[in-house]
């Protein structure tokens, strides 16, 4: 007779399943975008963004060749605070490339196009409010109600 198995939580079986898939290092990736300027910490956050990784490396864009020039002696200390926060089997290689930085409104949070944004009627609000109603989290929930609320908005022109 079998013993009692124990249960793993919700996020040990999604981190299985991202790895099986292949999506782990696009998840890494997209986590340092977000969080960039916490991990790495400024100024050095506000002159480069985590670009994309692939086969362990780190594609790191700079803003100019001084920054590229400072941050290859300082390598070894950026990937000390990768691996602090990923683990040291995600990213093995930082690759530097001088590049345009995307523009953020806070740290860590890409910036929209704002003439694009389209104009938002009360009464689309109110229905997408009412449909993200049943979301717990409350930051969430305000996203998704804008998101909902600007789609129908572009619907209804």
């Amino acid at each position: 007779m079998a013993g009692p198995h124990s249960l793993d939580s919700f996020g040990t079986i999604l981190s299985g399943l991202a790895k099986r898939l292949g999506l782990e290092s696009r998840l890494v990736e997209l986590r340092l975008q977000r969080h960039w300027r916490d991990i790495i910490g400024e100024p050095t956050g506000s002159h480069t963004w985590p670009d994309q990784i692939r086969f362990k490396k780190l594609y790191l864009v700079v803003q100019n060749s001084v920054w590229l020039q400072q941050l290859t002696f300082l390598k070894p200390t950026l990937l000390a605070k990768l691996h602090a926060e990923t683990g040291p089997d995600l990213i093995t290689e930082i690759v530097f490339r001088v590049g345009e930085i995307p523009l953020r409104d806070k740290p860590g949070i890409l910036s929209e196009n704002k003439s694009a944004s389209p104009i938002i009627d009360d009464m689309a609000l109110t229905e997408a409010s009412a449909h993200a109603a049943s979301v717990r989290d409350p930051d969430i929930r305000a996203r998704l109600a804008q998101v909902m609320a600007e789609a129908l908005s572009r619907s209804d022109r």
